[in-house]
């Protein structure tokens, strides 16, 4: 979650004034959690996210005070979504209301939009005013509390910053996609991580340079972070809580956590993912799960680990067992969607699955020969009764004529040509006898002497 507001007691009355709704954008209390104190005051001190930071960016934009679109914050947590809103806000002069998504209803919703609309009016003493709503985890809200936003958005009564970390796609309803600036944020890299953290050590709003942190303990901060800023301070938080000088030992016993000798910009981050792939590649089942697990306790990017699988799921398997790719990409899936820590169980079923799958290397090979023929200039001319006969004049240059359509035909196959004269009799894809492949192979050389049938007969005229 990437940040909870309670709603305001009495939502017609509005929040306690601007930038007071939920503590977001005043000033943060000494003995508030060191992310929140730490959070971002102005564009300047942002870290990450700089593809939606450019200048004239949509985004930039609206942080400086100058846009009006209503937005979809969409990323992992601790990426800065809550950041944006506060800067928004703050940047707009609005009146700032924020709703929580699991604690809100429509009636919340609608009395808030209620208030709004006369704000905006305003009265003879006072000019109009504009609403910043933000709604965190907006894709809780129902179809129903979504429809609710969509007149008020439309016609601007407010300028709504949703925050949300699944895909808008999938969770948020077309016509308030359609009504917003959809940005996508992006996991903080290791360096940005690490920035994040040297600058709470040193910043009188943080540690105020009262503590020292070894390279070690800053290295196992970073790694178990996840890309996730709020869980790396609040990490480095507990670590300085009983000294004044945090190393590796102190940030285990703070998390909870037996370091992983796992570095995901240096050696061990490709021997471990090298490891886990010639696992599965090698079918043992129990080696490619511990080096998962390595990954995951290491704070890997799930995306990264789902990304290796539906490679290797036609790499190494491709038509020996079809599925493989499908529960990989299932599992990618799962981990868009639902997100660590719940998306560990799909990529451990993906991993056995692909481990214990029977294997080809066949998809590769056939790739590969075939794109070193295109390349050495073996393309040949497409045959004239296969080229496009759409359009006007196309049966005067002899395009798709003589074609025969094979459904007309009772097995679905005829005899045909259909690849390049010079390439007539070229095998590309050889499938092997595991798995389904093994079923496949005979289906393959039937299926070739049918479709090459016609040109062994004409060329042998």
């Amino acid at each position: 979650m990437d940040g909870l507001f309670d709603p305001p007691d009495d939502p017609r009355a509005g929040s306690a004034g601007h930038g007071n709704a939920g503590g977001l954008t005043a000033p943060p209390s000494p003995t508030a959690p060191l992310a929140v104190r730490m959070r971002p005051q102005n564009l300047d001190e942002i870290v990450g996210q700089q593809h939606l930071l450019g200048t004239g960016s949509p985004l930039r934009k609206l942080i400086s005070g100058s846009g009006a679109a209503s937005v979809l914050l969409y990323g992992p947590p601790g990426t800065g979504k809550t950041t944006m809103a506060s800067l928004i806000a703050r940047a707009t002069g609005g009146r700032f209301e924020a709703l929580s998504a699991l604690s809100a209803g429509v009636k919340e919703v609608r009395a808030v939009i209620d208030v709004a609309r006369r704000r905006l009016i305003g009265d003879a003493k006072n000019s109009g005013q504009q609403t910043v709503l933000f709604i965190d985890e907006v894709h809780r809200f129902s179809k129903t509390q979504q429809d609710a936003l969509l007149d008020a958005v439309e016609n601007r009564i407010v300028l709504l910053v949703a925050a949300t970390t699944e895909n808008p796609s999938f969770s948020v309803v077309a016509p308030l996609l359609s009504r917003s600036l959809v940005l996508q944020l992006r996991s903080l890299t290791d360096a940005d991580i690490r920035e994040v953290l040297t600058r709470a050590v040193a910043d009188p709003r943080g540690l105020n340079g009262t503590v020292e942190v070894t390279d070690a303990a800053y290295d196992h901060l970073v790694a178990v972070s996840g890309g996730d800023a709020r869980r790396a301070l609040t990490a480095l938080e507990a670590s300085a809580d009983s000294t004044d000088r945090i190393d590796l030992a102190d940030v285990e016993t703070a998390i909870d956590r037996a370091a992983v000798r796992y570095d995901r910009d240096g050696d061990q981050h490709y021997d471990v993912t090298s490891a886990f792939i010639k696992s599965i590649r090698g079918s043992d089942v129990d080696a490619a799960v511990h080096y998962l697990a390595r990954m995951i306790a290491a704070g890997e990017d799930p995306r990264f680990i789902a990304r290796r699988l539906m490679i290797h799921a036609s790499e190494d398997i491709g038509m020996a067992d079809p599925t493989a790719l499908q529960t990989a990409v299932a599992a990618a899936q799962v981990v868009n969607l639902v997100g660590m820590p719940e998306a560990k169980l799909a990529l451990t079923q993906a991993t056995i699955h692909l481990a214990t799958a029977p294997k080809s290397a066949g998809v590769v090979s056939a790739i590969g020969a075939a794109l070193a023929d295109v390349e050495s200039g073996k393309a040949g001319a497409v045959p004239a009764h296969l080229r496009d006969s759409h359009y006007p004049g196309a049966k005067k240059l002899g395009n798709g004529v003589a074609y025969r359509y094979p459904h007309d035909d009772p097995d679905g196959v005829v005899p045909q040509q259909y690849a390049p004269d010079d390439l007539v009799g070229r095998d590309y894809y050889v499938p092997t006898d595991h798995g389904l492949e093994r079923e496949i192979g005979p289906r393959v050389a039937k299926l070739r002497s049918i479709v090459r049938g016609a040109v062994s007969r004409r060329r042998s005229r």
